[in-house]
């Protein structure tokens, strides 16, 4: 609790303990401490530390505590020893201990930098630690391939009654790794699991990389099994714990659950020809017809488009179940093969295998009216027309095929139990039909319900409102609606008003070119823009920077051609001359090359360029230049409008400008601002984040 807040010419924090800080404001030039942070920020840490080169034998001149954290985890980037050390004498003598945030710092920079001995020291003087202090020992315990200080490290913060995050799990359970202990292992896991981080990824992937270090590719594929949401290092671990099976043949066998996994691995990625070797190692351990690994190993190849593999695993299964028979029509339904699809349900049911809600909705998808009928007529026979999603799909289907009035009696029948996805069908169905006031109407019957509209919907709703006032056929409401579903991510929408517009002129196919572009599709946008050129229209700067822009990206990609500075000073000029100043930005930023400075045309009243040149030479160190630019600005009256942010509490709204002093209960803010600034220093986060936050 704050007790004291004194400002004077230092800062006094006094809390409910024995230690005080005294932060002593920095004695050196503001720019200092800007040009040390700018240059970190900026990855250029040798900069930064050449900076502090010049200012070290000035004890007076203390740097800003953010610069300090700046630079300790410079040290820790470059792996300097005798930087960090340098520094670290610099805090001392500049009057900014003790610093819990900062001596946090300096632990975690010991640590990183191979000096484990100076890092305990620092840590064992340290009036008061938190979980980050302890993380911090505890991940360089295991940075230095010391697991077993690690582990006792671990277990002294527990019996200090201070609780792990996810970070600390995190480099224990690394630790354990590297030691051959595998009960140790499996204790920590069920500690894991009995905190309130066992569903963290990090965690679960790190438990699944300890599990098989210790071989046992069963507990780690349990592991890989509960997590949700699997991301790159989930799925490499468990391929790569695959390729080692044969090695470690004797000692442990892959069972069906195991390469079920790897089948959906490979099924995710799109890489069937690892699948097909995954097969036959399935085969060679027996499991040619366990359905288990069987529908597993179907639903890969049907993902793959690979159709004739779906149906000869199928008839390898032994016992095949129903989830068998629906991995097949699956994969031959949205194979878009759907007579086929249909074949295999006939056999199916003479066999007297009985279909469940899975099988309907991989039937209903792309048939034909008369055979949609007939499966609406079997849902009824056998009591599947009460499944909500079962009565989507057929409410669908009949809107795919035009059958309105089925569609409205299915929608009418289950309206007191719909869900978004009904609304959605039959406002789309609406809309294909041109009946905009019908959609606007339903719309609002909508939002009186319980549902509340997604994005589908709204995008709907947005072209139906074009519609209904009639702007369809205006170019500008148009070009306004292509670039809402790109911005929107819905690039498929976004094509399908492209191809119903009447009218398209460089702005059109600009916009989709550059959607085309910004998520990816290097095919699309070349072919896009061939089309377009095809139709005589000619391009725009913006058009032109899509294009240059996928070509870039294939440089290294395609061509094995490492962009030069040239190349990349290309592409700045054109999203700088199209006015994409902040996408220069960005890319700057992401170069792998350090900036150099141009002399650019510029308008004296675009202050986002002037901000952007301000960038560059500040990351180049080139602070006159900053100081010149500024000073243009002043003299050109090129400023910035002022941004605004507003925030409704009961019926009053509240608006905030940037240095607004005219609020009526300013006091009170920011008197509430100073006590959270404080007590921030005290919450557990991220040790990464904190460290790298300032």
């Amino acid at each position: 609790m704050i007790k004291r807040l004194q400002l004077q010419s230092t800062l006094t924090f006094s809390y409910g303990h024995a230690n005080t800080w005294i932060l002593k404001y920095s004695t050196c030039s503001p720019s200092i401490n800007l040009k040390v942070s700018s240059l970190c920020k900026q990855k250029l840490f040798r900069d930064a530390l050449r900076v502090f080169d010049d200012l070290e034998e000035n004890a007076d001149c203390p740097l800003d505590s953010s610069t300090y954290v700046h630079l300790l985890p410079a040290c820790s980037s470059l792996r300097s020893v005798n930087y960090g050390r340098r520094i670290h004498m610099h805090i001392l003598k500049s009057g900014l201990i003790p610093n819990m945030v900062l001596e946090n710092h300096v632990v975690n920079m010991y640590g990183k930098c191979g000096s484990i001995d100076d890092a305990k020291k620092v840590f064992d003087s340290m009036g008061e630690k938190n979980v980050v202090s302890w993380t911090s020992l505890c991940a360089g315990y295991g940075q230095n391939g010391m697991c077993v200080e690690a582990i006792n490290c671990y277990m002294k913060m527990l019996q200090s009654n201070v609780l792990p995050n996810q970070f600390t799990l995190l480099h224990v359970i690394k630790a354990c790794s590297g030691l051959d202990e595998a009960v140790l292992g499996k204790q920590l896991h069920a500690q894991v699991i009995k905190s309130e981080f066992g569903s963290q990824l990090i965690v679960e992937n790190a438990l699944i990389s300890m599990y098989i270090s210790y071989r046992q590719i069963s507990e780690a594929s349990k592991v890989f099994c509960h997590i949700k949401s699997k991301d790159l290092i989930s799925w490499s671990s468990m391929i790569a714990a695959f390729s080692k099976l044969d090695a470690w043949f004797g000692i442990y066998r892959p069972n069906e659950f195991i390469f079920g996994s790897l089948f959906s691995a490979c099924a995710t990625v799109g890489q069937p020809e690892f699948g097909r070797q995954i097969h036959g190692m399935s085969i060679k351990y027996g499991l040619k017809g366990n359905a288990f690994a069987g529908c597993s190993l179907a639903n890969m190849y049907a993902k793959c488009g690979l159709l004739y593999s779906v149906k000869e695993v199928f008839n390898q299964i032994e016992d095949t179940d129903l989830v068998a028979w629906n991995a097949l029509i699956a994969g031959f339904s949205y194979g878009g093969n759907a007579n086929e699809a249909l074949l295999i349900f006939s056999q199916m049911t003479l066999l007297c295998v009985a279909p469940d809600n899975i099988t309907m909705l991989s039937l209903l998808r792309g048939v034909t009216l008369s055979q949609g009928e007939q499966l609406h007529s079997y849902a009824v026979k056998t009591g599947l027309d009460f499944d909500l999603p079962v009565c989507n799909a057929l409410l669908t289907m009949y809107a795919n095929c035009s059958v309105h009035m089925n569609a409205y009696r299915i929608f009418e029948e289950i309206e007191s139990n719909t869900n978004i996805v009904s609304w959605n069908a039959i406002i789309t169905m609406l809309l294909k039909d041109n009946q905009a006031s019908e959609v606007l109407a339903l719309f609002k019957k909508l939002l009186i319900s319980r549902l509340r509209p997604d994005q589908i919907t709204l995008w709907v709703i947005a072209y139906s409102f074009v519609k209904k006032l009639g702007f369809e056929y205006d170019i500008l409401v148009m070009n306004g609606l292509i670039d809402m579903y790109v911005k929107c991510g819905c690039l498929e929408g976004a094509k399908k008003l492209f191809d119903s517009a009447q009218f398209l002129d460089v702005a059109s196919w600009s916009t989709m070119i550059l959607g085309y572009s910004q998520f990816g599709f290097g095919k699309e946008t070349l072919s896009f823009f061939t089309r377009m050129k095809n139709q005589g229209i000619k391009p725009n700067h913006a058009t032109l920077v899509a294009v240059l822009n996928v070509l870039f990206n294939s440089m290294e990609q395609d061509y094995d051609i490492t962009p030069t500075r040239e190349h990349c000073s290309c592409i700045i000029d054109l999203l700088s001359r199209a006015g994409r100043i902040h996408d220069a930005k960005v890319f700057i930023n992401k170069m792998n090359l350090e900036p150099d400075i141009k002399i650019l045309q510029i308008d004296h009243s675009n202050f986002t360029a002037h901000v952007l040149l301000c960038s560059l030479y500040a990351s180049s160190g080139g602070w006159k230049d900053v100081a010149r630019i500024r000073n243009l600005m002043r003299e050109k009256g090129a400023r910035k409008v002022p941004g605004q942010s507003w925030i409704q509490i009961k019926d009053g709204i509240h608006v905030f400008s940037i240095e607004d002093g005219l609020h009526s209960e300013r006091n009170t803010i920011f008197s509430l601002l100073e006590q959270l600034s404080l007590q921030i220093l005290d919450v557990d986060v991220n040790i990464d984040a904190l460290l790298h936050s300032y």
